[in-house]
């Protein structure tokens, strides 16, 4: 059996924010997350959902613990090393899509590819591909500010899948958009993430949205349990 896609191994993070000692906000969290499986992650604002994400995504280092990605453990890599893994390994969709706003659609997924040293053209037909499955090919040059909220956020997992990541992390991807705008995003969503295979962990407050994903797991006093 292979590897997990992502593994978190005794986790632990916190912060000093001006209050007498440090505030923990993970302790000790263990998760596996498998290719080809969907996890939500559920907890009340403020419970350290997107501190977690960003410590999977190689965004930020854990006081202790471990990530490892495809079973190699990332935690103890220095920065360069650890940034070319976040660009190869992994994907993320926030609450907004921050698409750069003098680029077309098609562009903001072009541009991360070419930093991962993809070749223009390659870039471009994988961009009109990803665009295609969401359907968007009519609005391809279409600038954010063209576009609905619902057309930016899939614009958005078309730029976090565009150098096919084993991992994808979202936060909130439809807190933003409207109940129905929400609803078909998250098709968009869970569409791509079938169709690549790869592992997604997605924080959501929306409790029938978690519970149409593979597993549901919930982030309480710093700590990892399930749904």
């Amino acid at each position: 059996m292979s590897e997990p896609a992502l593994q978190l191994r005794g986790i632990a993070k916190g912060y000093n924010i001006g209050t007498p000692g440090e505030v923990r906000v993970l302790e000790g969290c263990d998760l596996d997350v498998s290719a080809g499986e969907i996890v939500a992650l559920v907890a009340p604002s403020g419970a350290g959902k997107s501190t977690l994400l960003h410590i999977s995504g190689l965004l930020d280092t854990p006081d202790d613990g471990q990530v490892l990605l495809g079973g190699e453990e990332m935690t103890a890599r220095g920065e360069q090393a650890r940034t070319i893994a976040r660009r190869r390994e992994v994907g993320f969709v926030y609450q907004f899509h921050h698409l750069l706003p003098e680029f077309s659609a098609a562009e903001n997924i072009v541009l991360p590819q070419l930093a991962n040293s993809v070749p223009a053209s390659d870039a471009q037909a994988r961009a009109a591909a990803l665009l295609e499955s969401v359907g968007l090919t009519a609005r391809a040059t279409h600038r954010p500010a063209q576009l609905s909220g619902g057309e930016q956020q899939r614009v958005a997992f078309c730029r976090a899948l565009a150098n096919a990541p084993r991992l994808l992390l979202a936060d909130e991807p439809t807190g933003n958009l409207d109940p129905a705008t929400s609803e078909t995003v998250f098709a968009a969503l869970i569409a791509l993430v079938r169709e690549t295979g790869m592992a997604a962990l997605i924080a959501t407050h929306n409790l029938e949205l978690a519970a149409r994903m593979d597993r549901v797991v919930r982030l309480e006093s710093g700590r990892i349990a399930a749904g």
